[in-house]
């Protein structure tokens, strides 16, 4: 619910803020990540994106996802519309500033910052950040495998997916109990 108040409140400022926010989001990048996109690593033809990691970690191509039930996830149709209305500066960045060129992460930040406040989450969640920390949260609440959370992430390693995992012991009991009865 937190993440669709966002991407509503970013669709109505600027459709440039909604579509970098929904590729942050659904690729769980980080914001240096999402600022760093070329136009040559979006492909609408194929509906990929290719996105070159930070911190050591994976470069992936991942699908753009269309989401006909809730257009807020639609990630072709952001980037289509951001596109048309992209300004042609020459640059070969996807997210340009207003001024032109490449979008600084700080800048993100601010954005999203602003666009958090507004919808009104708590200060701990207005982090582009927590765009990445919620796609883990989600996947993992759907019952993902960890590989497959790993590779979304583009983590090299699973003990960088491991921070997102936090298991009660209630959740753990009732999962090994589902799995034995499975066995007798």
């Amino acid at each position: 619910a937190e993440v669709l108040a966002v991407l509503k409140v970013a669709r109505r400022h600027s459709t440039r803020d909604w579509a970098m926010i929904l590729l942050a989001y659904r690729h769980g990048m980080r914001a240096s990540e999402v600022c760093n996109l070329k136009l040559a690593d979006v492909d609408l033809k194929s509906e990929s994106v290719t996105i070159s990691r930070l911190k050591g970690n994976l470069t992936t191509t991942q699908p753009l996802f269309r989401h006909r039930g809730q257009p807020l996830l639609d990630e072709v149709s952001a980037l289509r519309a951001w596109l048309k209305e992209r300004p042609n500066d020459g640059s070969d960045f996807l997210f340009t500033s207003q001024k032109g060129g490449r979008l600084d992460r700080t800048q993100f930040f601010r954005v999203f910052q602003a666009l958090a406040e507004e919808v009104g989450l708590p200060p701990e969640k207005r982090h582009p950040h927590c765009l990445k920390h919620s796609l883990a949260t989600h996947l993992i609440a759907g019952n993902v495998n960890l590989a497959l959370v790993k590779q979304s992430l583009g983590h090299r390693a699973i003990s960088s997916t491991m921070q997102y995992v936090a298991v009660s012991d209630r959740q753990a009991s009732e999962a090994a109990q589902a799995a034995l009865m499975g066995l007798y």
